[in-house]
């Protein structure tokens, strides 16, 4: 039997596709693109919903190639154009769109359903628009890590917290504590947030 680091290094995508790493996305766009901390991801277990994202290299939001072109999503403020799903299926269902996406990317829920260490495994939660794209249907298996993990759903946030230690819970604060003063920096125009 595979181990869930076996199938998570050997998970693949059709056409280029694959997670995004939102750490890494964070770091490189801390005011625009925000993650939950390290504090919050670490509590995420069995039955919970989790947002991941898919995009490919391959596809550009512009007839012309990127290199070349000046707007805002080439010229890094935005990135390319993300289809987003606001809930998972099980929480709000929905009808499958009838026009299809056009391989951008797009956010979508999960629920874990197996968890060891900073990596998980759970199904897909969404009618996805972009599975001609990548492949990627409707309660498909996904295998994914910690760091790929880009929201956690807001029906789990009091089980987020109670299952927190007293540490935890000031290691939370602590983060709080960090919006609230990016925040007044921001206002302040002191510079953006570093979160």
């Amino acid at each position: 039997m595979r181990s869930l680091q076996q199938h998570y290094e050997q998970q693949a995508f059709g056409n280029g596709y694959a997670l995004v790493d939102g750490v890494e996305q964070h770091r490189a766009n801390p005011r625009h693109f925000l993650i939950p901390p390290p504090v919050i991801k670490r509590q995420v277990r069995t039955g919970m919903f989790v947002e991941l994202r898919l995009v490919s290299d391959r596809f550009s939001a512009h007839q012309e190639t990127a290199e070349r072109c000046q707007c805002p999503a080439c010229a890094g403020e935005l990135s390319i154009p993300v289809l987003r799903h606001d809930y998972p299926h099980t929480l709000q269902p929905q009808q499958a769109a009838a026009t299809a996406g056009r391989g951008w990317g797009e956010d979508f829920w999960v629920q874990v359903e197996v968890r060891d260490g900073k990596l998980l495994c759970g199904s897909v939660d969404n009618h996805l628009l972009e599975s001609r794209f990548h492949g990627v249907e409707y309660g498909a298996r996904l295998y994914f890590s910690e760091d790929q993990i880009l929201a956690v759903h807001g029906s789990h946030r009091l089980e987020l917290v109670q299952g927190m230690t007293v540490e935890e819970l000031q290691e939370l604060a602590l983060w709080l504590g960090t919006l609230r003063t990016d925040q007044q920096a921001e206002n302040e125009g002191n510079g953006p947030p570093s979160f």
